[in-house]
């Protein structure tokens, strides 16, 4: 793993071998890793090369420090393509994964200026406002702020949006979701938002904005989530332009 005749810094070679070894499984999801004296001793380096890798592989969110126990093999991100447009309920059962929600609030509020414009409706119109955890095999995963016209699905209720919003307006609501837009930002966790999703405050964040619109291209839903970065990553296929 490491040459000390390579031109590469020692810290870079052992931060690349375990990020290899836990890539090839090696070093599994919850495995603790050896301390930074046993690499020390083991690679022939000093404490601080080990303390600058492993530093590198926990902002990278590879590792995870648990004070007073040691340094582990964070928990294996969930991917999320950036195309087709599905609910956080079907993304997870397509991983395997069973989907889990906690719901914090569910209210009727007066439409915003930015809102009322956002969803095509008037100022002062009733909207749900609904924020949640969501959940996937228990573990906090991202938090969500939904708005929806309580005129397109009068039927909501608290019950029906502890599951999937999605799933209940195309079965029960005769509706058809056509399309989104959303946009993704990164970001840092507040306190609030650290505490429920059960991660240190400022812990990186991915913050996705989107909007939601039927088939008919009427909007249906603004929504803001919160993704922990530590368990979350999105892709993208792009094509080069001709």
């Amino acid at each position: 793993m490491i040459s000390k005749n390579s031109p590469l810094p020692i810290y870079y070679q052992l931060e690349q071998g375990i990020k290899e070894m836990i890539e090839k499984g090696q070093l599994k999801p919850g495995e603790m890793i050896p301390s930074e004296r046993e690499l020390a001793e083991t690679y022939d380096i000093s404490r601080m090369t080990v303390r600058q890798a492993i530093n590198n592989l926990v902002n990278d969110g590879y590792l995870v420090r648990k004070r007073g126990k040691g340094t582990f093999v964070a928990a294996t991100k969930i991917e999320q393509p950036l195309k087709g447009l599905t609910s956080f309920s079907e993304d997870m059962r397509a991983r395997g994964m069973e989907p889990g929600t906690n719901v914090l609030d569910f209210n009727i509020v007066p439409a915003s200026t930015s809102l009322a414009q956002l969803l095509d409706v008037r100022e002062g119109a009733d909207l749900y406002e609904i924020r949640r955890v969501r959940l996937a095999d228990g573990l906090p995963m991202a938090l969500e702020t939904s708005y929806i016209p309580c005129s397109l699905v009068p039927a909501l209720t608290r019950e029906i949006v502890s599951g999937s919003v999605y799933e209940f307006i195309e079965k029960n609501a005769g509706l058809s979701i056509r399309s989104a837009v959303q946009v993704l930002e990164a970001s840092v966790a507040r306190k609030m938002e650290a505490e429920l999703l059960q991660v240190k405050e400022g812990a990186p964040v991915l913050l996705m904005l989107r909007r939601s619109y039927l088939d008919n291209g009427r909007p249906l839903e603004v929504v803001k989530s919160v993704y922990r970065g530590d368990r979350y990553k999105f892709t993208i296929e792009m094509e080069r332009a001709k």
